[in-house]
């Protein structure tokens, strides 16, 4: 008796039978999916006023002529032409946004994380020390800015005094193009108690134990630090380095007081000493609520908008594959 060929036919999935739903069970499944819509109703409603609605506009503006006024007119890329070839401040602001990125991210992270190791290893005190450095943080951005200006006063200030009596002829600080950047960069590592905590928590949920295995091996400090913290606390890392990129991305508010405060005239235009305290997003604001150029203003905010995209998609793919094998190599 010949055996049967099979073919592929034979091995093909029949389609489920299907059976009638009754109605009582539609209208059950109807009645739940309502009732999921009711529970995330807020959360749909919040997503599509302040994140999709502003967001479609924002990219619809930026191909526009529009003063927030009158009728917006259709301008196709004139505004991104614009941004690359006739604004005489766009491309001041995107180096001083990229030193800021350049410089004030690593060494940001870098103090968070080194303040967070001393005050974990802390065995008395540790709660006074962790409310010291993190009291900086609650400070109003504003009225730490004001005062950290007034700190770093080149005449009359405590600082460039204090260097005085060392022998130190202190720079101008806030009143130099040179310096103004590593004076903003000093105030947010004075502010940067919230990062600190973050890898404080997570360096407090390290295993004991791995380091005590690596210890028996014969690991120092540092080896401890490359084998055991470090790829421990990498997911942390990782988000507080995309979170500082982005915030320095919109870095604003700490740039426009400090150089108003320094001109002395609330009134001046923002980039006081010369233009090196210029960012992308004051840019941004002066091209939408100083000139009323809100097409100009869209088109300048989706750049940023996908460069900080951009950022964190290589960030987060560079981290996704760190662990402690990767670091073992």
């Amino acid at each position: 008796m010949s055996t049967p060929i099979l073919s592929a036919r034979t091995f093909r999935r029949r389609p489920a039978p299907s059976f009638p739903v009754p109605p009582a069970l539609r209208a059950q499944h109807r009645r739940r999916r309502i009732r999921v819509l009711l529970f995330l109703s807020p959360w749909i409603v919040g997503f599509g006023v302040f994140l999709a609605y502003p967001l479609v506009m924002t990219f619809w503006l930026s191909f526009t002529n529009s003063d927030m006024i009158s009728t917006p007119h259709f301008v196709g890329l004139r505004n991104y032409r614009y941004l690359l070839h006739d604004d005489p401040l766009i491309w001041q602001a995107v180096r001083n946004t990229g030193w800021l990125m350049a410089v004030m991210v690593p060494t940001q992270v870098l103090f968070a994380l080194g303040v967070a190791m001393v005050t974990a290893r802390l065995k008395a005190g540790a709660g006074v020390f962790r409310t010291v450095f993190y009291l900086p943080a609650l400070a109003p951005p504003v009225a730490a800015t004001v005062a950290f200006v007034c700190l770093f006063n080149p005449s009359t200030g405590p600082v460039n005094r204090a260097l005085g009596l060392l022998g130190v002829h202190g720079p101008l600080w806030f009143d130099s193009p040179t310096w103004s950047k590593p004076a903003l960069t000093l105030l947010t590592l004075w502010g940067s108690g919230t990062m600190m905590v973050i890898f404080l928590a997570a360096l407090l949920d390290v295993p004991a134990e791995l380091y005590e295995a690596a210890h028996l091996d014969g690991a120092g400090p540092l080896k401890r630090f490359r084998f055991v913290t470090l790829p421990s606390i990498s997911p942390v890392l990782l988000f507080a380095t995309v979170t500082a990129v982005i915030a320095t991305l919109q870095y604003f508010t700490q740039a426009m007081v400090a150089s108003q405060t320094a001109n002395g005239n609330i009134q001046a235009s923002p980039g006081f000493p010369g233009g090196s305290t210029l960012t992308f997003s004051q840019q941004i604001y002066v091209a939408g609520f100083n000139q009323f150029h809100m097409g100009y203003a869209c088109a300048l905010a989706v750049v940023m908008f996908a460069v900080a995209m951009a950022f964190t998609v290589v960030l987060l793919r560079r981290g996704s594959g760190f662990d402690i094998e990767e670091a073992a190599k």
